[in-house]
């Protein structure tokens, strides 16, 4: 069997950046006001900070204003919850992204809770997984939702499949298996507790790997044909699949990096700008 073919994301984000600067662009020409993303981090994590400053930088180059509120690591739940609340009220906001993991001290759905659904551009509050589980008007979590226009970009139609999704986090694995559901897949979840997960593997059509253990998902375990989706990332560039093994099997995979990563970051700021057009009254934008 010939080599899988690979899932390019750092392109097809490259385009939807380009029409979401556009929107922007447009949109600040109509209203007078420019989309205005709030970054939120606690402490110092030098992988948090290195993210939120490629996003910044994203946002500038998409015509998207970026507000970042930067708080020391002893900051408390009830004060973290004050200044989304905060974000949340102000109307030169449209859009709150709380860049996670914040530290063990805080209460992380409190604070995602304190987003106001209008404004969750990164798709973490209930709400959010309400209208993604229902297929209802709404903002999606990011890597989920950069993972279906991914298969949507290769043709890839979980209609009918078997879907298995190794992670169950409230902001990739469970939204995964929400969005591919929705598409009329079978979507199996697995985790750390799943007995047999090799075996599970090789019953799927469609993997998602998003457990963030390296190399978890081997080669020999994946079904000849099956699309491969690494949303795993770990030091070293390493994702949740062995690509090596993996790709000799696989029809499709995505690479790591340069496959889910820029599509998180690509919807975000889509999303963003969706927040904002219906925020100051020009949806149609």
């Amino acid at each position: 069997m010939s080599q899988a073919r690979l899932m390019d994301g750092t392109s097809l984000a490259r385009r939807i950046l380009e029409e979401t600067g556009k929107r922007a662009a447009g949109l600040t020409e109509r209203t007078g006001t420019a989309p205005c993303l709030a970054t939120v981090l606690v402490g110092e994590d030098p992988a948090s900070v290195t993210y939120v400053r490629m996003k910044q930088n994203r946002c500038r180059k998409t015509g998207i204003t970026s507000r970042h509120v930067s708080l020391p690591a002893a900051t408390t739940t009830e004060e973290l919850v004050g200044t989304l609340e905060a974000l949340s009220a102000d109307p030169g906001v449209h859009g709150i992204l709380l860049q996670h993991p914040m530290g063990e001290h805080i209460g992380e759905r409190a604070a995602f809770e304190a987003i106001a659904p209008g404004k969750d551009v990164d798709g973490v509050t209930f709400a959010s997984f309400a209208t993604m589980s229902f297929g209802l008007p709404g903002f999606v979590s990011c890597t989920p939702g950069g993972i279906m226009r991914l298969l949507d970009e290769y043709g890839v139609d979980p209609a009918g499949k078997r879907a298995v999704v190794v992670g169950r986090s409230a902001i990739l694995g469970k939204p995964a298996g929400m969005l591919l559901l929705a598409r009329d897949a079978t979507v199996t979840y697995c985790h750390s507790r799943t007995r047999d997960l090799s075996e599970a593997v090789r019953e799927a059509d469609i993997v998602v790997a998003a457990v963030g253990r390296p190399r978890l998902i081997r080669g020999q375990d994946v079904k000849p044909g099956a699309v491969v989706i690494d949303a795993g990332y770990n030091p070293g560039n390493i994702g949740d699949v062995d690509f090596d093994s993996a790709v000799e099997r696989a029809s499709l995979i995505t690479p790591v990096p340069g496959g889910v990563g820029p599509m998180t970051i690509a919807t975000l700021l889509e999303q963003t700008v969706d927040a904002a057009a219906r925020q100051l009254g020009a949806a149609g934008v």
